[in-house]
């Protein structure tokens, strides 16, 4: 995506997030390069100069500014917070205090918050959902509540089903009955995303900093009257396998199991969007000429808008009529690297 020094320069001062990444701003007064979307006061347009990649601007001897970071992925996870996941994953049962915290070299507040503004909750909460979560699975697969309970890590019974209660409305002893959406992180080249998965299959896969990213994530769980919870299932861990491949240039089809649910019309246009082939685009006309409702070219970009499930369905292959990439989620600059990445591997 080819961009003018005008079309640069604009999105700089209106902060506009369409061109978050596709361009960096370096201010030559300071010394420092900036993202488009940056807060800090704006320069003259003679002081500034635009580079492609926050690497190309550090080349050429720019700092990287405090206030938006250029120098981190959006919404990217810090690595001692991913270290810490990564070791909760593998031991579950293991209560880690604060104290437990700083002998790992992390700062509690430092951790608390990131988990306030990630997940909606302290880290200690986040680590009581977690064992929760870790015994609902093992209710549904045949375990007894009582050993669910305790080989999860909790001390009480009662504990455990007041804790239970509360978070999915229902007693332990009906978590059979109960409907399960499983929600994990997944980082990516490109920034971090939200994957939500069903016992069905993989019902959404976003970027965390999408916009209404919440209240979609509100409207997945009335649309499949379900309890969103912290985890993953065996459709989440393909849907992280099979986008690491994909990434590498390694995979052009996606097999992970869909649960979709969508009008008639909607899962028409999301079928077309998955028969785009790798490396190839198509106009919203193209698009509705191939479900045989050529004049349905505005309801068609508001089917893709509906779709969930970025990358494996693939929106991000959906352009202009003029060839000139539209509105996507993610970010135009996401969309870019995306076609990008298809067409040197395609």
């Amino acid at each position: 995506m080819k961009l003018t020094f005008q079309e640069m320069y604009q999105a700089l001062i209106h902060k506009d997030s369409q061109y978050d990444g596709l361009f960096y701003a370096a201010i030559k007064t300071t010394g420092i390069f900036c993202r488009a979307v940056c807060t800090a006061r704006k320069p003259k347009a003679e002081n500034v100069e635009f580079f492609s990649s926050a690497h190309d601007a550090i080349v050429s001897g720019y700092r990287p500014c405090k206030i938006c970071k250029p120098q981190f992925l959006p919404d990217q996870t810090p690595t001692d917070i991913a270290n810490l996941l990564s070791f909760m994953e593998q031991n579950p049962n293991i209560k880690l205090s604060d104290s437990s915290l700083r002998e790992r070299g992390l700062e509690p507040h430092t951790i608390r918050r990131w988990f306030v503004k990630h997940h909606g909750m302290t880290f200690h909460a986040f680590q009581r959902m977690n064992r929760i979560n870790i015994a609902l699975k093992k209710i549904q697969d045949g375990e007894s509540v009582i050993h669910s309970a305790y080989d999860s890590g909790f001390e009480s019974l009662s504990g455990f089903s007041d804790s239970f209660k509360t978070i999915f409305g229902v007693a332990p002893s009906m978590a059979k009955q109960h409907n399960i959406i499983y929600l994990q992180r997944i980082e990516t080249p490109i920034g971090t995303m939200f994957a939500a998965a069903t016992q069905q299959g993989l019902c959404l896969l976003e970027f965390t900093n999408r916009r209404m990213l919440e209240t979609e994530l509100k409207q997945l769980v009335k649309r499949y009257n379900a309890t969103l919870i912290r985890g993953e299932n065996h459709h989440i861990k393909q849907t992280k396998f099979e986008l690491n491949e994909y990434f590498n240039g390694q995979r052009q089809h996606f097999t992970v199991q869909l649960d979709l649910k969508g009008t008639t019309f909607q899962q028409q246009v999301w079928q077309a969007l998955i028969g785009i082939p790798y490396g190839q685009t198509r106009s919203y006309q193209q698009q509705a000429q191939s479900i045989d409702k050529p004049k349905a070219i505005r309801a068609v970009a508001n089917a893709n808008g509906m779709n969930q499930i970025s990358i494996v369905i693939p929106c991000h292959r959906v352009i202009g009529a003029d060839g000139k990439l539209t509105g996507y989620g993610g970010g135009l600059w996401r969309k870019n690297w995306l076609l990008k990445l298809e067409q040197t591997h395609r």
